[in-house]
């Protein structure tokens, strides 16, 4: 039997996963990194991304998150999301009307911090759906 490590992946709305896992990648923002058994202790941001949960050998997960924190310990691995939607359940027409949606509202908005929050929406849905696009 593989050795693993516990995940906890947390969105605001709830604790999305919690389960023990052979190895998970995570989007940090200095670039992916693979989390596995008796990992050394580490705290970083993440960019937006995709998480792939391995067991078995192969991926049996993937989970678009749009930013957040990661803190790995030796036997345990907390991911700290902004958001989180497993990429399976990402529906791409209406991620693109709301990017759509988006894009209209940000033309109308005059206010500096709403305008940099709706362009930061955009982006997060644009990776999302890159992402689904590209994994399926």
């Amino acid at each position: 039997m593989a050795e693993t490590t516990q995940f906890e992946l947390v969105s605001p709305e709830r604790l999305v996963l919690s389960r023990d896992v052979e190895m998970v990648v995570i989007p940090g923002s200095e670039g992916y990194f693979g989390v596995l058994p008796r990992h050394a202790p580490m705290l970083t941001t993440l960019m937006p991304g995709v998480i792939d949960i391995h067991e078995g050998g192969s991926i049996v997960d993937r989970i678009f998150v749009a930013g957040g924190f990661a803190e790995v310990t030796e036997d345990r691995c907390t991911v700290l999301a902004e958001g989180a939607t497993p990429l399976a359940e990402v529906d791409v027409s209406a991620t693109e009307k709301s990017i759509s949606d988006t894009k209209e509202v940000l033309k109308d908005t005059s206010d500096a911090v709403e305008q940099e929050k709706l362009q930061e929406k955009i982006s997060n849905m644009e990776a999302m759906l890159a992402a689904k696009r590209l994994v399926g």
